[in-house]
């Protein structure tokens, strides 16, 4: 559609006087009439109007795409991301339109497979929030291409991307800390991801000596911390953390959190899937994978629709007998199953228990009977135990894992990537 010159001239004054008329009427307007007159005002009065617009096409959206599908919301979205790029450059909310706009238009691409023409769309996200930010506003859009560039394996840039962010967080936050660690571990620079955990970690102990976070916390911090500082070869630093989360998990089996928390189970789940992406095939931009280390709400459709889809064909090769064609072992499966039934059962509260227990319990069977990962797998259980306040059975758990990494062999929990 052209919408240069003065467009203005070849608009019937009836259909503008019928516009103004529905939205000036007593009547609750529909979305489809709302959408309808402000698509004729915008064209008279694109200063006043193609911010309703967007505004309008975007809801217009949302129920389309609910009653039949996102092929049918795509094209409202689309048309609302072409009004806000015509929205004035000087207008105040122009960024936050347009990104809201190209946030709604990318996410329905990536659910329908789409994902260079959404990777395209994250960029102008990226370059919008950079231009935005220039300009002295609070506007960031870097976060979103950040993951699709992790999902496609390119760590090295997702991590460059997060920290440019990073500069604008006014302190420590859990999520941004951990995706920037995340990307930062994926693209080989330890220590890098370890300066940034660390600054989580630092942050976190000062926070339980006022109460205003909660000890589980930090013995999650404390072990991830832990098997980062092993995959440095930093093994002495990593026995210390091991040391004082254990020292926080005798306090946790002795009297409980000091205070009571709202769920915080999506914590422990991310830092846990995040310790198992080595048992899962690195991303590629042929196959996407998951940006581990971010919450999975932010992932792309397409990616976690694959990620859980996969969970039955995991169960199967877990139930096989071992030596019977394992891909990659039956512990490897066992981890990649559990692991994935822990991020899908993470909003589930304290109804996780009874469902993720006896994955754990084999998980550890496998590894005393195999001889292999067992400090690994005692050390997932312990953290899972403490997600549903079993500290009495996490800190007997952890305690064995801590006592063998301190025996002989030295052997790092994590498995080598």
């Amino acid at each position: 559609m052209n919408h240069s010159g003065d467009i203005s001239q070849n608009i019937d004054q009836d259909t503008v006087l019928r516009a103004r008329t529905m939205l000036l009427g007593s009547g609750r307007l529909g979305l489809p009439q709302e959408v309808e007159a402000y698509r004729v005002l915008a064209k008279v009065s694109p200063a006043a109007y193609l911010p309703k617009l967007v505004g309008a096409l975007g809801r217009y959206g949302d129920e389309v795409g609910r009653r039949r599908g996102p092929e049918r919301e795509l094209v409202l979205y689309a048309e609302a991301v072409d009004a806000a790029r015509r929205i004035g450059a000087d207008h105040p909310r122009r960024t936050d339109l347009l990104l809201g706009a190209l946030r709604d238009y990318e996410r329905t691409l990536f659910e329908l497979g789409r994902r260079a023409e959404g990777r395209a769309v994250c960029e102008e996200m990226a370059e919008a929030g950079r231009i935005a930010f220039e300009r002295g506003q609070v506007a960031y859009g870097g976060g979103r291409l950040a993951i699709v560039l992790a999902e496609e394996g390119r760590h090295g840039e997702a991590a460059d991307l997060l920290a440019r962010g990073a500069g604008a967080e006014p302190e420590v936050s859990f999520w941004p800390a951990v995706a920037r660690t995340a990307e930062l571990e994926a693209a080989g620079r330890h220590e890098e991801a370890v300066a940034v955990f660390t600054g989580l970690v630092d942050d976190t102990r000062r926070k339980t000596e006022s109460d205003s976070t909660a000890l589980a916390h930090l013995v999650w911090e404390l072990v991830h911390r832990s098997r980062m500082l092993d995959a440095a070869g930093r093994h002495g630093e990593a026995g210390a953390d091991r040391r004082e989360a254990l020292a926080v998990l005798d306090r946790l089996a002795e009297s409980g959190e000091p205070r009571s928390w709202s769920n915080i189970l999506s914590f422990w789940s991310t830092l846990y899937a995040l310790s198992a992406r080595t048992a899962e095939p690195p991303a590629t931009p042929e196959a996407p994978a998951p940006a581990f280390g971010t919450d999975l709400l932010r992932w792309s459709r397409d990616v976690r629709k694959a990620y859980f889809d996969g969970i039955p064909v995991l169960e199967a090769e877990a139930a096989r007998p071992a030596g019977e064609g394992h891909p990659a072992g039956p512990t490897t499966a066992h981890h990649r199953l559990t692991a994935r039934s822990a991020l899908l059962r993470e909003s589930h509260t304290h109804l996780i228990e009874e469902p993720l227990r006896p994955l754990f319990d084999e998980e550890v069977a496998l590894a005393r009977r195999s001889a292999r990962e067992l400090t690994r797998t005692l050390t997932d259980r312990a953290m899972f135990l403490i997600a549903v306040k079993r500290y009495g059975e996490a800190r007997a758990d952890f305690a064995e894992a801590v006592g063998l990494l301190d025996g002989a062999d030295r052997t790092p929990i994590v498995t080598p990537t």
